[in-house]
């Protein structure tokens, strides 16, 4: 067992360590990046839906309670392949990235409790635009190029535990750290330097999670699950970094113009999630998930730079469930695999002027439909799972981008038995 300990602890310290690129979307341009789905394949398969579900062999990131419900030692990670087809209503891009999207372990302690421990992306920053204008020659006279790299991720500590038959609750520490790099290099056609403008941030910051759920059997055939979870208000610190260099045509700094150094912080409100649904165990689950919260706050220099975004009230809302025909068959492979489907609906909070009038400030909303599939592996409960998820993010108007996005996601959720009592023949 010891062995097993260090192989995950030296894999998960050796993926803290491991930059990677995980975002094309121009929208991660705004404040730290986009926020990452922080739910596990499995559940985003289901369009997200979980704050209500425990299991028994899978882990689940809407809710620490859920840990109560462990019974076998998981392992799980994840990779992600996002697809991205961008439209201003006159020109089409399209942008791709394939990263690790989560590693973590789940322990089980006795009977009634259970604790977690992972990483997985918190925001992540990854785009590039080039906006040109013409003479009258139609050639280009000034360019500008946007990029941006980085992000945070997020570790966390879980433990859940049943406080009483069908009752549990759950608490967990997030850390949270990264560095964002955003630039905007301008170069005129009759000027022989260019002039870039450079910002970078180190992220840090702690957070809590607190979560409780309820499960109750109702008939012989199905059970009523309800649930809860709690992202308390918390603040993250930035230092922040400002630079102002020309540059030659290879991009080279030449003179340093201006250097400022100054501190931000970004204010989370607290966050609610509920969630309610009906099935049985290892069996079927439907439910719809609901979450809200207020209008998040980016305070500092770097972050009130940009007058064109502004922050609303976050919500989102989840529709999904899953089906195994017999999950302990013996006969046939195909009534072990697990069949997974959901949709969302999110109201992101983020606000664009892309109109650059007024507040003439547009909402920036998602909406996806996901499914997927979860493969056994061998005889044991162990599974490989395959998601896949099309949606739609803005809207072409006011001159704002609509991305439509194709995710495919692939994740290994093993399991093993832990601290088994020796038995005597």
């Amino acid at each position: 067992m010891i062995r097993k300990i260090i192989v995950v602890l030296t894999l998960f310290m050796s993926v803290i360590s491991f930059a990677q690129k995980n975002n094309a979307s121009a929208y991660s341009f705004f404040g730290i990046g986009d926020k990452n789905n922080a739910n596990t394949v499995e559940q985003i398969s289901m369009g997200g839906v979980g704050v209500s579900l425990g299991e028994t062999f899978r882990l689940n990131f809407s809710n620490p309670a859920s840990l109560s419900s462990l019974n076998f030692t998981t392992y799980t990670l994840a990779i992600e392949n996002i697809n991205l087809t961008a439209k201003d209503g006159v020109n089409s891009e399209k942008g791709a990235s394939t990263y690790l999207s989560y590693i973590a372990m789940g322990v089980p302690l006795g009977k009634n409790a259970g604790l977690s421990f992972g990483l997985l992306p918190n925001t992540s920053v990854g785009y590039s635009l080039t906006s040109n204008v013409l003479d009258s020659s139609d050639e280009i006279s000034e360019a500008t190029l946007y990029e941006g790299e980085g992000g945070t991720n997020k570790v966390f500590l879980g433990v859940g535990f049943k406080v009483f038959k069908g009752f549990s609750v759950g608490l967990q520490g997030n850390y949270i750290f990264g560095d964002v790099e955003n630039s905007i290099l301008y170069q005129h056609r009759d000027v022989a330097l260019g002039t870039k403008y450079e910002t970078k941030s180190n992220v840090k910051g702690l957070a809590l999670t607190g979560g409780f759920q309820y499960k109750r059997k109702i008939t012989d055939k199905f059970d009523l699950y309800l649930g809860a979870n709690f992202d308390l208000e918390s603040d993250t610190d930035a230092d922040d970094e400002e630079y102002i260099y020309s540059v030659s045509l290879a991009t080279i700094p030449r003179d340093t113009i201006m250097t400022v150094q100054s501190d931000g912080v970004i204010k989370s409100p607290l966050k609610t999630s509920l969630g309610v649904g009906f099935g049985k165990d290892n069996k079927w689950f439907a439910g719809v998930d609901y979450s809200f919260q207020d209008a998040i706050e980016l305070q500092g220099s770097i972050n009130n730079n940009y007058s064109k975004v502004a922050y609303d009230k976050y919500s989102k809302i989840s529709i999904g469930g899953f089906y195994t025909p017999k999950f302990n068959s013996i006969n046939s492979y195909w009534e072990r695999v697990t069949y997974r489907a959901g949709m969302k609906l999110e109201k992101t909070g983020l606000m664009v002027n892309g109109s650059g009038i007024g507040n003439d400030f547009t909402a920036i909303d998602d909406f996806g439909i996901s499914f997927g599939v979860g493969l056994p592996v061998s005889n044991q409960l162990s599974n490989l799972n395959l998601g896949f998820e099309f949606g739609k993010r803005g809207e072409i108007t006011k001159g704002l981008i609509e991305e439509n996005y194709f995710n495919f996601r692939v994740s290994f959720s093993l399991n093993d038995k832990w601290f088994k009592k020796r038995e005597i023949f």
